[in-house]
């Protein structure tokens, strides 16, 4: 399998008549020995699915590398790899001793922001993954939002939205990395703003189920100051403090009606009061004074 490898290899050299090709100026491609290239770092993708890359290894095993991968001239005898970890990996499972390489000159500044580009565009990066090389050129490289925007082709809404996610709390953020939910529920728990909250609903999903539209409304009832049900357990939204007007009103009321009135408010200014009763009886009072106002 070896020799195969690198057969193509010299077939490649032949091919292009020369030992290195300059595509770019900056870049060239050559065949590299697995031995001497390294991981990078900032890597944004974390892992690997094993079955997919013994699939692709099995691929490269009997095909050759289809895609060069890219990488960066350390020294004469290091490179790191700017993108292409996968094919990396996959041609060591296969028993490959060289691989098909651009080789590029660049910056450290340059290198992760290469990196994102290409691997965004080809790689299936979680959006936790995403999320986190966005965040790192943002803060380590001084890159804008719209800078970005126009680097990877992407709308500046949706970078803003990745970057949203990282607000979740922990528990949420590993359940969207082991795809336990998608991107549509990290969205509507994104909204809420209470970690507490965040954590009991996305605990609810994993018990009931719940489809992206489902977790929808339950956020919707949650920020509008409304408690939801969810299997056998009530989930009650954080009260906001009432201001002492909407503290007097609510004396008021319970004064008038001779019960305890509620009255409940969201930050959003979203309410409701509620009038309770122990007994049929205290209702139909109730109803009579409520009639007596039409009057």
């Amino acid at each position: 399998m070896v020799q195969k490898r690198n057969a193509l290899g010299r077939g490649l050299d032949a091919l292009l008549s020369m030992d290195e090709v300059q595509t770019e100026g900056s870049s060239s491609i050559n065949e590299i020995e697995l031995s001497k290239i390294a991981v990078n770092p900032n890597q944004p993708r974390r892992e690997f699915d094993q079955t997919a890359l013994q699939e692709l290894a099995d691929s490269i095993a009997e095909i050759g590398i289809i895609q060069p991968i890219t990488l960066r001239k350390l020294s004469d005898d290091e490179y790191q790899i700017i993108a292409g970890e996968r094919r990396f990996r996959a041609s060591q499972m296969a028993g490959l001793t060289s691989i098909p390489a651009y080789i590029r000159t660049a910056d450290d500044e340059n290198v992760m922001e290469m990196a994102l580009i290409e691997n965004i565009q080809r790689e299936d990066l979680n959006s936790v993954e995403i999320a986190l090389a966005y965040q790192h050129l943002l803060e380590q490289y001084g890159l804008t939002q719209e800078r970005l925007s126009e680097r990877i082709g992407k709308k500046r809404t949706t970078i803003a939205n990745y970057l949203r996610l990282l607000k979740l709390p922990a528990p949420v953020q590993m359940g969207l990395q082991n795809k336990q939910i998608d991107m549509g529920h990290a969205r509507a728990l994104v909204t809420l703003g209470d970690p507490k909250l965040q954590v009991k609903i996305f605990e609810e999903i994993l018990e009931q189920g719940y489809s992206v539209r489902k977790v929808e409304e339950i956020v919707k009832s949650l920020s509008e100051g409304e408690a939801v049900k969810s299997g056998g357990r009530k989930i009650a939204p954080k009260r906001a403090k009432l201001p002492e007007e909407f503290n007097m009103l609510k004396q008021q009321l319970s004064s008038f009606f001779s019960t305890k009135v509620q009255l409940t408010c969201s930050e959003k200014g979203k309410g409701k009061i509620s009038i309770p009763f122990s007994n049929e009886e205290e209702l139909e009072r109730i109803i009579g004074i409520l009639d007596t106002l039409k009057k």
